[in-house]
């Protein structure tokens, strides 16, 4: 699974980028994280604010940081979605 977050740096994207991080600890899940700090890379997922949530190439939020519960459902269906 290849998790990225995308956001030039601020507190925000971090924030998300530490949740993530924990979620995917906690369900022992295989991943790969990646910051997307260039604004042109940031473009191609068209989204309008950062930070945002990218999943297996699927954008699940952005312009906000999300509760646990909701990475932690994200996460649960994308590893089962690469189980099929």
């Amino acid at each position: 699974m290849i998790i990225k977050i995308l956001g030039g740096g601020c507190a925000n994207c971090k924030r998300l980028e530490q949740l993530a991080r924990q979620v995917a600890d906690e369900l022992s899940l295989q991943a790969e994280f990646v910051k997307v700090t260039e604004m042109d890379d940031i473009m191609t997922y068209d989204v309008l604010s950062t930070p945002a949530l990218v999943v297996n190439e699927e954008v699940l939020c952005s312009g906000r940081i999300p509760q646990k519960s909701e990475i932690e459902t994200w996460l649960t269906r994308s590893n089962q979605t690469l189980q099929l």
